[in-house]
């Protein structure tokens, strides 16, 4: 593909090779395409797009709507609609062939808000505000290592787990990743003894204490100053027994609003992203991810963690599943809970206000102040001051990070940086009417900065500007782009910068001597991109070159 597109530019054939071979030795670039991330994929259908529109470009001026010239239109067009179907950030690459493609055009001339059913699909016609005695179930926002559910059942916790801690003997409540009865929970108020809904409704706001009753057992959500399990600088969570002991009951919550817009917002199905703070204890209801032991059979362990002022998604929770109790008994609610929720599928919506809204909440949903292990801000892409780890062996030290050739990351920004001078020099020059390139050559010099300059600025700047978590691998689109314009520019100071023979096979030797030096780098960080290799702890350490990179290294 980088062969292909440098080709495309009527560069010579030493610089397509470089893209591609390039592209072979870049240890980030294989590591999310080894994976089949869908940055791999975006990154394909990113470049088809442009080797579609170039291949157009050239049978516009050879040979105007014949078949060919068919084809790479339609190809183009494809190839953008699929970048943009797999990942947004595929509008980036797209707009930039818009603005390509209306330039051209240009030229060519010259030689001659929210709907109320889009919501309803949003909800899956559920109702949408979440009232005192709704029936809900809660799903981790986290979803990791796999999407689950708040739950609980009848058995207890260990009174002496194997280490020999005690626990309250309270009933379990852990986060269980499959649709179940268990996980059902009923909102209810703690002035009232209801647990159905009022007429009329009584909404549930941001800022509002509730309780959280289990719809089975009819038991409350509860969190106290006991070691969790698994966890033991954070509390146990559990649904409350009364064993007349003195423990007494500490199960109100106030429900936070993450995603809010104003401090009465109303708590929604599916849309609002919430958090539990525990009253007593300020302790926030968490998903700490770790495995219970068999006595938990093997489920996802819940925890209050003292709140903190910071963003995390293993704290946040949103409504998968509604529906207004109307069952006040406990035989007729289980009866209730047991039966499949009633979707209104009474609305006659056409598809494209289905898909638009769909889409459009997609966009303006977002978090607030994020933070993640692995997350990292723009600034630190081009620096390569950050890596994410992948995978580590159950046994050995091997493993796989997301690290990018340090050689091969700093030579595209200095290409890039390069490619500007060069151009902001031709171009104050041309102002002086001093031409330093054939009209041809310049007009290609324009075109690449178009496409391989401009391809790396749409795809990295608007990053700047997103509110939401960022990892290293957003930046690999915009790399691509570098790394077409790497070869590129090498060239160009080849054949018209180098005057002499002895300055052209000086250059040569120095591109020669940076190619085996970006070899050295990816064979170097070869163990980490394929995870083939246990290193021991000293080589490990060895391959940490930025005291931010974080290489896991096992204590035995």
């Amino acid at each position: 593909m980088a062969y292909q597109i440098v080709l495309e530019l009527h560069f010579s054939h030493c610089a397509a090779v470089g893209a591609a071979l390039l592209m072979l030795i870049e240890n980030a670039l294989i590591t999310q395409s080894r994976l089949m991330l869908l940055e791999s994929v975006l990154i394909f259908f990113n470049l088809l797009a442009v080797l579609s529109y170039l291949k157009f470009f050239n049978c516009q001026k050879q040979s105007p709507f014949s078949l060919s010239w068919w084809f790479w239109l339609t190809l183009t067009g494809v190839a953008c609609s699929c970048a943009v179907g797999i990942k947004y950030m595929g509008v980036f690459t797209y707009m930039l062939m818009l603005v390509v493609a209306a330039v051209h055009a240009w030229h060519l001339i010259g030689d001659q808000t929210l709907s109320n059913g889009g919501l309803a699909r949003i909800t899956q016609g559920q109702p949408l505000e979440v009232a005192f005695g709704s029936q809900v179930t809660l799903r981790s926002v986290f979803g990791k290592p796999v999407p689950c559910w708040l739950h609980s059942h009848q058995n207890t916790y260990p009174m002496i787990y194997e280490n020999g801690r005690g626990s309250s003997h309270q009933q379990q409540v852990t986060c269980y990743p499959f649709k179940d009865v268990n996980n059902w929970w009923i909102v209810k108020d703690p002035r009232r003894h209801q647990l159905v809904v009022s007429s009329p409704l009584r909404p549930v706001r941001h800022g509002d204490m509730v309780q959280l009753v289990h719809g089975m057992t009819a038991r409350s959500l509860n969190t106290h100053d006991v070691a969790a399990p698994m966890s033991p600088h954070s509390q146990e969570v559990s649904c409350y027994i009364d064993y007349n002991i003195s423990m007494p009951a500490q199960n109100l919550w106030r429900l936070e609003i993450v995603n809010r817009r104003s401090d009465t917002e109303v708590w929604k199905t599916i849309l609002s992203e919430v958090r539990f703070v525990h009253v007593n204890t300020s302790s926030v209801l968490k998903l700490s991810g770790a495995h219970l032991p068999d006595w938990g059979f093997r489920q996802l362990e819940i925890v209050g963690e003292k709140l903190s002022r910071g963003y995390h998604e293993s704290t946040v929770w949103n409504v998968e599943e509604h529906r207004y109790g109307t069952s006040q008994e406990q035989r007729e609610r289980e009866w209730e809970l047991n039966s499949p929720v009633q979707v209104d599928a009474s609305r006659n919506l056409s598809f494209m206000a289905r898909f638009s809204e769909l889409q459009w909440r997609m966009l303006v949903l977002r978090s607030d102040d994020s933070e993640h292990k692995y997350s990292s801000s723009p600034l630190e892409w081009v620096t390569l001051d950050t890596n994410i780890a992948y995978w580590l062996h159950p046994r050995t030290s091997a493993q796989i990070h997301l690290l990018g050739n340090i050689v091969i990351w700093v030579s595209g920004s200095l290409a890039l940086a390069i490619y500007m001078l060069l151009f902001l020099w031709y171009l104050l020059r041309r102002r002086r009417n001093v031409h330093d390139l054939p009209q041809d050559a310049w007009l290609r010099w324009v075109l690449v900065g178009a496409l391989c300059a401009g391809g790396w600025a749409v795809n990295y700047l608007p990053f700047f500007l997103m509110e939401k978590t960022l990892f290293l691998y957003h930046y690999l689109p915009a790399l691509t782009f570098q790394i077409l314009l790497l070869p590129v520019v090498l060239q160009h100071i080849s054949d018209h910068l180098c005057r002499s023979q002895l300055q052209r096979s000086v250059f040569s030797a120095l591109v020669v001597a940076w190619y085996s030096s970006a070899c050295h780098v990816s064979n170097t960080l070869r163990p980490l991109t394929y995870g083939d290799k246990s290193l021991s702890p000293e080589e490990l350490k060895a391959l940490r070159w930025k005291d931010s990179w974080d290489i896991l290294i096992r204590k035995h």
